[in-house]
């Protein structure tokens, strides 16, 4: 939700230029393999090892492609164990990049770009994080916003522009009530 709320609705109203970067699940919540959880998280994490192969051949733009495939395969078609090479058929991507998703040579590759993300913010979030450089110029990321739906117009700049606000205030760390809603996902992107 908070990827679409940035990439439909702030990114080109704001200019901003996005870098797509992988927190592992599996790497950071480090699951008992006896918990479902685990298999969930090491699927996943199947598929940052393909996106960081993409990234390394095609870009930071194929990635997010990727991505969207990814995502909209999880989220609107509720179909975790999807064929990866199909996704990357899909995007117009290389169908060799699936088998990345068994080598660990790419997870030296997540875990560090992971770590400078959770450097920002601390370990005691999960995802999203979003990173900006402050009005001095300090990188700053925050863990979030959770949001249920993708806000419009207005109210995603608004949104944005408060999020931007508060990041510049020294000593301003979080804002949280409990979620009492379900992600509305809406309409698969295309």
């Amino acid at each position: 939700m908070t990827a679409r709320w940035v990439v439909e609705e702030v990114a080109e109203r704001r200019d901003l230029s996005i870098t797509w970067q992988p927190i592992s699940l599996l790497f950071k919540n480090n699951p008992a393999e006896t918990s479902s959880y685990y298999q969930k998280s090491t699927t996943t994490h199947k598929m940052l090892r393909v996106m960081e192969s993409v990234r390394s051949v095609d870009g930071n733009q194929a990635l997010s492609s990727l991505y969207w495939e990814f995502a909209s395969r999880i989220h609107h078609d509720k179909d975790l164990d999807f064929d990866i090479a199909d996704a990357l058929s899909a995007t117009e991507l290389d169908r060799s990049h699936a088998k990345a998703a068994d080598e660990e040579q790419w997870d030296s590759i997540i875990r560090e770009r992971m770590d400078a993300g959770l450097e920002l913010v601390g370990d005691d979030v999960g995802t999203p994080i979003i990173a900006w450089n402050r009005s001095d110029k300090t990188r700053i990321g925050i863990f979030g916003p959770v949001i249920t739906r993708v806000p419009k117009g207005p109210d995603a700049l608004k949104l944005w522009d408060a999020m931007v606000m508060l990041g510049d205030i020294d000593g301003f760390w979080e804002l949280k009530k409990t979620r009492n809603q379900s992600p509305e996902f809406g309409e698969r992107p295309n």
